[in-house]
């Protein structure tokens, strides 16, 4: 017979939102949370650059607002970006509470060390070094193996919800669980539960370049269609523009930093392909993700160079704690060399919505 664990709740997945949910429930509920591999891989553990907020006394939430509605050319749900943008304050109090500790130029409470990336008109990006999201994924993890309502469950791959429906029980439609595979003992198994979260991310490793963990297989957004639910938005997604392009090693990303403090975009010939310097350091990763792949597939060349050749080593070293470690680990090819970049899936921003 097979194996059954009974839980009020179960959350598939471990990233952030899956060890934010868990222990946002496991206040009043016992939990049950499941992730493929260990609880440490997950994209939100890849995050480097940081997380937008307006945290500076001079910024304000409409041009946060305004800035987001202009850059998403009309395609932004309006009520998801005032809830998303107004409630980042308090949950950067809720990640600092946990333990988070966010970069810092001053005692005072504001003094956050913010960047400033394309597409906002002021300084708002908190950051933790230039690994942000293992900074966070480290304490959320920490917090979850300490709440006694929360038991993990590593290296099973969950295989299929089940529904009341796909059981021929009568009455309406509803999820009572899920299969898993243990990996270790290669046992399929069931987890009956009361709710079931899915928090499983996205599908960028469907792509040749991504910046995105070997786990990124959309699993859960395949489980939910099966299921019967509606999937919206799976065409977006977002790419950032300058992955290090190497043939034998996987891509990882070149912080947007290195643009920010004046590095330049050259196609194959050494020329630079975007007509105004100024303005692209300004520009979404979307935009300067496209304008990439014209040189690389109208000249059939692998990459294009991201190049900070022209700023003395003096000037890098005085910029900002992310900016330097963006530099610095990349010591084997600079300060000298131009650095072999390609487009990456970075985001995948399709999910599956709730009738």
């Amino acid at each position: 017979m097979m194996r059954t664990l009974d839980t009020p709740v179960l959350v598939v997945g471990t990233g952030i939102a899956g060890l934010k949910a868990s222990l946002a429930l496991a206040d009043s509920y016992k939990v049950i949370v499941t992730t493929k591999r260990n609880v440490g891989v997950s994209s939100s553990d890849w995050a480097q650059g940081g997380i937008s907020c307006v945290m500076d006394p001079g910024d304000s939430f409409e041009a946060h607002i305004e800035d987001t509605l202009s850059t998403g050319s009309g395609l932004c749900d309006e009520e998801a970006v005032q809830a998303i943008i107004e409630g980042g304050p308090n949950g950067i109090r809720e990640l600092e509470k946990l333990g988070v500790a966010f970069e810092r130029n001053g005692a005072h409470e504001n003094d956050y060390d913010l960047g400033r990336e394309g597409g906002h008109s002021h300084r708002r990006v908190l950051h933790a070094g230039d690994i942000t999201g293992h900074e966070i994924i480290s304490q959320l993890i920490r917090a979850t193996l300490a709440h006694p309502n929360i038991t993990l469950l590593e290296r099973v791959m969950a295989i299929d919800l089940v529904t009341t429906g796909w059981l021929k029980h009568p009455g309406t439609n509803s999820c009572i669980g899920a299969y898993f595979l243990d990996e270790r003992t290669r046992e399929v198994f069931a987890v009956r539960a009361r709710h079931t979260v899915l928090a499983t991310g996205g599908a960028c490793k469907v792509y040749q370049y991504t910046s995105n963990p070997d786990v990124a297989t959309g699993d859960g957004i395949a489980m939910a269609w099966r299921a019967g639910l509606p999937v919206k938005n799976l065409e977006m997604v977002q790419f950032h523009p300058t992955a290090l392009f190497h043939r034998k090693a996987k891509s990882f990303l070149i912080s947007e930093a290195i643009r920010g403090e004046g590095g330049v975009l050259l196609n194959h010939q050494g020329e630079r392909f975007v007509e105004n310097l100024i303005r692209v350091n300004r520009w979404l990763r979307g935009y300067v993700a496209g304008r990439s792949t014209t040189p690389i597939k109208q000249t059939g060349a692998h990459c294009v160079y991201l190049d900070i050749t022209h700023k003395s080593e003096a000037f890098l070293r005085e910029g900002s704690r992310i900016f330097i470690s963006a530099v610095w680990n990349l010591e084997s090819i600079w300060p000298r060399n131009r650095i072999p970049v390609v487009p990456a899936a970075h985001y995948f921003c399709g999910e599956w919505r709730r009738r």
